[in-house]
């Protein structure tokens, strides 16, 4: 999947593939064309950065909901000769939801198109997914010939069917075609079902890695195996140490840490910092002084999870260099510092803004930390964030941060929160917006009737208006 290209924060486009509540209400008020053009260009161009994490789907389709959208630009999308082409779900996947809701919605012809991809696309197996959780059983039933028909009814074809019906993100049909009337469907599904339960069961019995009786040397050549063929083993490889090591091997995993084999070295270093070794502080640095990428990078994330008293203590002495183990020194006080870390939190944080951007993913921790410490000469550097980050969940921290530190944040941007597109951001302005406001008190009625919104949401909805206001 490409790098998606993310419009001005300022336009609508931009403000839409942000999965900004502005961008609900700017859609509004805006020509219907100019709304529709916008919104399917991000339903068709998925622009989340982490596609995976990111919420834009319910979002997306309560847009469709209000603007009363039709769906033939996501038929298009969805049947194009592309679809062949390219089978990446990635491709269709946000399209695919944002149909799956407005089925739930009631959407008829979304259910349609979910259940004809389902039949005939690619990526039928999302499709299958969606309709999983919201067709009924005699349409589930209808589909089970045409996505049968994908495996050939040979041992290729029956192996395949059997690692899909294994690894189904949701059983409902595959359980359901087992029992169906027609014989030859049950039967396969019923096979393919068997088949793979046995499959899990072999790997199961079968495990990699380490074996009781180890020596500490076998865990380093453990680690370097899997370096060597592009795995990373060296948090596991620590934790098999901590079984396999006494006092007596110290000095040999020192030695590992100092000059050994990468592998070795960043699961010796891995190793020491977990166990608030005192040497560890000494071999971090040296580390990120003289190893190779890899080691810098594995000595940096060692310091970073140390939670030891020693560990904030050498943070502040490391918090002004200006290399990756500076920037972590950042980000642990912002996790644990105390009220006398702010102004090194604070200077990190806009270092970060200014030598990275608003993108940076060490933000979301220092973000984190600074609405922990309640730092609030940083609200306009948070604001700049939660203006300017393509990612949903970091303009999410923001939102948390602004409201431990920004006394404008009710009346300000919990305003717009509440039409955001990620759950946990709605709970905090649902929690924090001012009901002063008569879109406040009218989106909060809205959210509580909503069957679609989360149980989180509304619970924090219904702590700010009583029963008889959420009445539909």
């Amino acid at each position: 999947m490409f790098e998606p290209v993310i419009a001005p924060s300022g336009t609508l486009l931009g403000l839409l593939q942000r999965g900004r509540g502005d961008g609900t209400l700017h859609a509004l008020t805006a020509p219907r064309p100019e709304a529709l053009e916008a919104l399917n260009h991000c339903v068709l161009r998925d622009p989340r950065h982490d596609w995976q994490v990111e919420n834009r789907s319910l979002y997306y389709a309560r847009l469709f909901l209000d603007l009363n959208g039709e769906l033939d630009e996501i038929e298009a999308h969805l049947f194009g000769a592309e679809d062949v082409l390219d089978a990446d779900e990635s491709r269709t996947g946000l399209a695919l939801a944002v149909l799956g809701h407005l089925a739930s919605y009631g959407r008829r012809d979304a259910l349609e198109l979910l259940r004809r991809y389902a039949a005939h696309g690619s990526n039928w197996a999302w499709a299958l997914d969606e309709l999983a959780l919201r067709d009924d059983d005699a349409g589930l039933r209808a589909l089970a010939a045409p996505v049968l028909a994908r495996f050939p009814a040979d041992p290729e074809g029956d192996a395949e069917l059997a690692v899909t019906v294994r690894d189904a993100f949701e059983p409902r049909p595959w359980r359901l075609w087992a029992e169906d009337p027609r014989e030859s469907i049950a039967t396969r599904v019923r096979a393919a079902h068997e088949t793979g339960c046995f499959d899990r069961w072999q790997r199961q019995m079968r495990p990699a890695g380490p074996r009781p009786g180890w020596s500490v040397q076998a865990v380093f050549e453990w680690a370097q195996q899997g370096l060597e063929r592009g795995a990373a083993l060296h948090v596991p490889a620590a934790r098999c140490l901590t079984a396999v090591a006494g006092p007596e091997d110290r000095a040999e995993i020192i030695q590992a840490a100092k000059d050994g084999g990468d592998g070795a070295r960043c699961t010796a270093l891995r190793y020491l910092a977990d166990g608030n070794d005192p040497d560890a502080f000494g071999l971090i640095e040296s580390a990120v002084a003289t190893g190779s990428t890899v080691v810098a990078d594995a000595a940096v994330d060692a310091f970073e999870r140390m939670r030891s008293l020693a560990a904030v203590h050498q943070a502040r002495g490391w918090a002004r260099r200006p290399d990756a183990l500076g920037a972590a020194a950042g980000r642990v006080l912002a996790c644990r510092g105390g009220a006398q870390d702010r102004d090194l939190v604070l200077t990190a944080l806009r270092e970060a803004v200014r030598g990275d951007g608003p993108d940076a993913p060490t933000l979301w921790t220092l973000v984190d930390g600074t609405g922990r410490l309640g730092i609030a000469c940083a609200a306009p550097v948070l604001r700049h964030i939660y203006r300017e980050t393509a990612s949903s969940h970091l303009r999410g921290r923001a939102a948390r941060a602004l409201a431990a530190t920004d006394p404008s944040f009710a009346t300000g941007f919990a305003v717009e929160c509440l039409w955001d597109c990620e759950e946990t951001t709605r709970e905090i302005a649902a929690r924090h917006a001012e009901t002063g406001d008569a879109r406040v008190v009218e989106r909060l009625r809205r959210l509580a009737a909503d069957p679609a919104e989360e149980a989180e949401v509304q619970t924090a909805v219904r702590s700010r208006i009583g029963p008889e206001e959420t009445a539909v």
